[in-house]
C-alpha cells in the first residue's frame, strides 16, 4: 500500500506553526472572483437571507432546515417501502401471505408518489421565493449605481435563479434513488434509475418553470401595481393547490388505475401523470401501456413550451419591473372606505377604550404592509385550505368512471381545521420578530414593562382582532358549505350545533394560543434562544388531531337534546373564564418584572436572580 494511500486512513493532528513560520507563509490572498461571480453569490445569499425566509438573520440555519425538510420525506418513504416489497408472513397487515411483490398498480402508485412529491416541493419553493426573482428598490438604489453593466446584472440574477432551483431540485430528489433499488428490487436497475430520475427531476423542473413563466406573464401584462394586488391571492391559491395534491395522494391513488386505463381527459390534463408516463415508459420499455407513451410525449412538449414561455416573458417582466421601480408610483391613500364605515360600530361595541382602539387599528394597518407577514398568512391559509379540501373530498370509481363525493364527517372537521389554522397563523404573524418600528410608542406611553391595565387592554385588543377575524371566516365557511352539505347536516339542531362549535373553537383557541403572549403584535424582540422547530411541530401534531376530534364527538351529541346544547355552551363559557383568569395572572407577573436596560441580556433573570 503506497504512503499516499495510507495517509487517507491516518488521523494526524494539525501541526501548530510558530510565529516565524506563519510570517514566512506571507499574506493570505482571497480567491480572485469576477464581477459576475460576486453578483451571483450576492443574489443567492438574498434568496435565504431576507426578512421573509430568515427574519433573525440566520440564513445558514434556515438553509440547512430547508434542505432537510425537502430531502427527508422522499428518503423516509423509500425506506418504508422495503417491508412492502419484502413482506414477512402476516406483515404488513393486509398483504398477501404468499410473500410476492405488490400488484402492478400498487407499484405504479409508489412511483407516482415520488413524481407528485417533486412537483409539489418545487412548486412551493418557487412560490415562496418568487418575490426575490425580480429586482427590488434595494437593487435599484445600490447595484445600478455601481459600474456594472445592466446586462450583467440581469444574467447574474438568471444564473442565481437557475442555481437555486437546481439545488433544491437535486436536494429533494437525490436521496430516494440511493435507497429505492434495495427497497423494491427492480427487474432492471438501469431502466428504473433512468425512469425515476427523469420523471422526478422533470416534474420538479416543470413546476418551477411553469410558476416562473406564470409570474412573469402576470407582471409583464398587468404591471407592478396590479401585480402586487394579485400576488397575495395567487400565492395563496398556488400553495393551497400544491399542498392539496400531496394531501389527496391517498385518495388519488385509488383512482389512478381507472384514470390511466380509460385514457380519461383528467389524466391527460394532469401534469404529474405526464411525468408518471415518462417513469413507466423508461422502466417498462416497449411493453408499457400506450397511454404512458402519450403522456411522456405530452410531458416533453409541455416542458419545452413552458421553458420557452419563461424565456420570452421573464426579460419583459424584468424590464417592466425595473422601469416602474425607477419611475415610482403615485401616492395613494391606504385607507379602505368600506372599513371606515364599520369603525363607529367597532368603537361602540368591541374596542371602547382608547388603548384598545390604538392597538386594534395598528394591527389592521400593519398586517398587509410587511412582506413577511403576508407570506405567513399565505402559508397558513394555504395549508388550512388544502387540509379542508382533502378532508371533505372523496373519489370513487363506478363503472370505470371517477366520481367525487362529499364526506359529512369531513365537513364537520372542516370547521375545526379553519378555526385552528386561522388562529395559529395570526398568532405566528403577531409574535414574529424583526419589525420594531412601532414598539417605541408603546414603550414611551405605557412603560417597559407596562402597567397592568394598559398592558391588559393592549393584549385584549389583539385577541379581539383575532377572534373577530376567526369568527367571520369560520362562520362564512359554514354558510358557504351548506351548498354541498348532506341532508343530515341541514336540520335546525345540526346547524345550531355547527355554529356553536365554530364560535366555541374560535374563542377557546384564541385564549389558548395567546395565553402566554405578553407583547403588542409585531413589536416582539428577537429571542436569545434558537426556537426548537421539532418541539414546535410536535405541539402542532399533538393539538391538531384533538381539535379535529372535537366537532366529530360533540356535534351529533349536541344535536340530540336541548340540554346537551346548553351544557356544551356552559362548558365553553367556563373554559373561557378559566383561561382569561390565567391570562390575567401571566400579564400581572410580566408587569411586575423589572425593566431591562438597552442591550441587557435576560438569561440571568430566568434563573430567578432578577429580584
Amino acid at each position: 500500500m503506497s504512503e499516499v494511500f495510507q495517509r487517507l486512513f491516518t488521523l494526524s493532528e494539525t501541526r501548530v506553526l510558530s510565529l516565524n513560520e506563519q510570517a514566512a507563509l506571507g499574506d493570505a490572498h482571497p480567491p480572485e472572483r469576477s464581477q459576475f461571480t460576486h453578483l451571483l453569490l450576492h443574489y443567492l445569499e438574498r434568496f435565504f437571507n431576507h426578512e421573509t425566509a430568515s427574519p433573525d438573520g440566520n440564513a445558514k440555519g434556515r438553509l440547512v432546515l430547508a434542505a432537510f425538510a425537502a430531502g427527508l420525506p422522499g428518503l423516509m418513504v423509500a425506506v418504508y417501502l422495503w417491508p412492502v416489497y419484502h413482506p414477512i408472513r402476516g406483515w404488513p397487515p393486509g398483504h398477501p401471505s404468499s410473500g410476492g411483490p405488490p400488484t402492478y398498480w400498487l407499484q405504479v402508485n409508489h412511483h407516482f408518489f415520488f413524481v407528485l412529491y417533486s412537483f409539489v416541493v418545487m412548486g412551493i419553493v418557487t412560490v415562496f421565493e418568487w418575490d426575490l426573482f425580480f429586482p427590488d428598490l434595494l437593487d435599484i438604489f445600490v447595484l445600478t449605481t455601481l459600474p456594472v453593466p445592466n446586462r450583467r446584472l440581469f444574467l447574474a440574477r438568471v444564473a442565481a435563479i437557475a442555481v437555486f432551483l437546481a439545488g433544491f431540485l437535486f436536494d429533494s430528489n437525490i436521496l430516494a434513488p440511493l435507497v429505492l433499488p434495495e427497497a423494491i428490487d427492480p427487474p432492471s436497475l438501469l431502466r428504473f434509475l433512468a425512469g425515476h430520475v427523469a420523471a422526478a427531476f422533470g416534474a420538479g423542473l416543470f413546476a418551477a418553470v411553469f410558476i416562473i413563466a406564470f409570474e412573469s406573464a402576470l407582471l409583464a401584462i398587468f404591471g407592478e401595481r396590479l401585480f402586487r394586488k394579485l400576488s397575495l391571492l395567487v400565492q395563496g391559491l398556488a400553495i393551497s393547490a400544491l399542498l392539496m395534491l400531496l394531501l389527496l395522494f391517498p385518495v388519488l391513488s385509488g383512482v389512478v388505475p381507472a384514470l390511466l386505463q380509460s385514457g380519461s381527459i383528467y389524466a391527460r390534463c394532469f401534469p404529474p401523470f405526464w411525468f408518471l408516463g415518462i417513469y413507466q415508459r423508461l422502466m417498462e420499455g416497449p411493453s408499457a401501456l400506450p397511454i404512458y407513451t402519450q403522456l411522456a410525449q405530452t410531458a416533453c412538449i409541455a416542458t419545452l413550451m413552458t421553458a420557452a414561455l419563461a424565456m420570452l416573458t421573464y426579460p419583459l417582466a424584468y424590464l417592466r419591473r425595473v422601469r416602474q421601480l425607477v419611475e415610482g408610483s403615485a401616492t395613494r391613500s391606504s385607507r379602505n372606505g368600506l372599513t371606515r364605515v364599520f369603525h363607529p360600530l367597532l368603537h361602540l361595541a368591541i374596542v371602547r377604550s382608547p388603548v384598545r382602539r390604538a392597538v386594534f387599528h395598528f394591527i389592521g394597518q400593519t398586517l398587509l404592509r410587511v412582506p413577511r407577514y403576508r407570506i405567513y398568512l399565505v402559508l397558513y391559509c394555504g395549508v388550512g385550505l388544502s387540509v379542508v379540501v382533502a378532508s371533505v373530498l372523496r373519489f370513487t370509481v363506478v363503472h370505470n368512471l371517477v366520481r367525487t363525493e362529499i364526506s359529512a364527517d369531513g365537513l364537520r372537521t372542516a370547521i375545526a381545521i379553519i378555526a385552528f389554522w386561522i388562529v395559529a397563523g395570526l398568532r405566528t404573524t403577531f409574535i414574529s420578530p424583526g419589525n420594531q418600528r412601532g414598539s417605541w410608542a408603546f414603550r414611551i406611553v405605557h412603560g417597559n414593562p407596562p402597567h397592568f391595565d394598559p398592558a391588559l387592554d393592549r393584549l385584549q385588543a389583539a385577541k379581539l382582532w383575532v377572534l373577530a377575524c376567526a369568527l367571520t371566516l369560520t362562520l362564512a365557511a359554514v354558510l358557504a358549505s351548506r351548498a354541498i352539505t348532506p341532508p343530515e347536516l341541514l336540520t335546525a339542531s345540526a346547524t345550531a350545533a355547527q355554529i356553536l362549535v365554530a364560535a366555541s373553537l374560535c374563542l377557546v383557541l384564541t385564549d389558548i394560543f395567546f395565553l402566554h403572549v405578553t407583547t403588542v403584535p409585531f413589536t416582539g424582540a428577537l429571542s436569545a434562544e434558537e426556537p426548537n422547530l421539532a418541539f414546535t411541530l410536535l405541539k402542532y401534531f399533538t393539538a391538531f388531531p384533538v381539535v379535529i376530534w372535537i366537532p366529530l364527538a360533540t356535534e351529533p351529541w349536541m344535536a340530540q337534546k336541548l340540554w346537551h346544547f346548553a351544557a356544551a355552551a356552559a362548558g365553553v363559557v367556563a373554559a373561557h373564564i378559566a383561561l382569561r383568569l390565567r391570562h390575567r395572572a401571566i400579564v400581572g407577573t410580566h408587569c411586575r418584572e423589572l425593566a431591562l436596560e438597552e442591550g441587557e441580556e435576560d438569561f440571568p433573570m430566568r434563573l430567578g436572580l432578577r429580584y
